[in-house]
């Protein structure tokens, strides 16, 4: 393990959408949440689009996300980086991850997890089923079809959150074994994450609630690779008229850019800012100048 880097004083955000479809109301909050805090920080905005997944990944959403950020007044700072440009540097952190005993080969299937489950049960941990442990003291063939996981020690790991406080985990029980790479190839959104994230050079991720979970996984990784960890801040989850969060899994529909100034207050209203009559006559740029003066007092970066 090595001793991690310091972090960049300089702020430094980022929105990272997956580009599986257009933006809905739920990462309008997400960008325009993250965009803010940049905003009124006096820091740099960046769009990075997680696509690792290439079976989730659509390319022509890529422009549709552009486009839909621009309508609303979300400019963001310098070029677009994409993650499925970057496999070099992530292969290089499994490197770096192997030569310290972090990582090791697992021939396990879905499926026999799927059977194993379904007739033994089945933990459920903070970010989804924990891994049952088969491979991780067996060693299995490098010839032999795996994936790469990494091998989570018994510690508890706290990360501060700017808005919900201490996210405790104990991370081999609430989090177990991560995939870092799977047996068809793409690379976990856990590694790609840590690694752009300290190579952008970000500074505060803002991003919904609902990837709090992983949030004490991506600072064991930081610390792992020897990477800076960047502050974090969990914004409130949009939910749909069945209590799930909005996403496109769930069929969210996407923003209509013609209502993007109502679409805006609706947003700034999730993220507990001022009410403003959906009627008012201030432009986009006047209203997020307005909401970047209410969150820099509502939301200071400690010293």
């Amino acid at each position: 393990m090595t001793t991690p880097q310091k972090r960049p004083s300089e702020y430094h955000g980022r929105f990272a959408p997956t580009p599986s479809g257009p933006l809905h109301a739920g990462s309008l909050v997400a960008a325009l949440g993250s965009f803010l805090d940049a905003r009124a920080h006096g820091g740099r905005w960046s769009l990075r689009i997680d696509d690792t997944d290439r079976a989730r990944s659509r390319p022509e959403a890529v422009d549709t996300i552009i486009a839909q950020l621009r309508v609303h007044g979300l400019l963001f700072d310098g070029e677009v980086i994409f993650q499925s440009q970057r496999t070099p540097r992530y292969e290089a952190a499994l490197r770096s991850l192997e030569r310290y005993g972090r990582l090791y080969r697992c021939r396990c299937t879905r499926t026999h997890l799927r059977e194993w489950a379904a007739s033994h049960g089945q933990t459920i941990g903070a970010i989804g089923p924990l891994y049952p442990g088969f491979c991780r003291e067996e060693p299995v063939s490098i010839d032999e079809r795996h994936a790469l996981r990494l091998r989570i020690g018994a510690l508890q790991r706290t990360v501060p959150d700017r808005r919900l406080g201490a996210i405790t985990q104990q991370l081999e029980q609430d989090v177990g074994d991560p995939v870092l790479r799977r047996a068809d190839g793409p690379i976990a959104y856990h590694l790609a994450n840590v690694v752009d994230d300290a190579e952008m050079g970000i500074t505060q991720v803002v991003r919904g609630e609902d990837l709090a979970p992983l949030t004490p996984l991506h600072v064991e990784l930081s610390e792992a690779l020897g990477l800076p960890a960047p502050q974090y801040f969990h914004l409130p989850v949009v939910l749909g008229d069945d209590g799930r969060k909005l996403s496109k899994t769930n069929h969210a529909r996407p923003l209509e850019s013609e209502r993007a100034r109502e679409n805006l207050i609706e947003a700034a209203g999730t993220l507990g800012l001022e009410p403003v009559p959906t009627d008012t006559r201030a432009s986009i740029d006047e209203l997020l100048q307005r909401w970047r003066q209410e969150w820099k007092r509502r939301h200071p970066l400690a010293d």
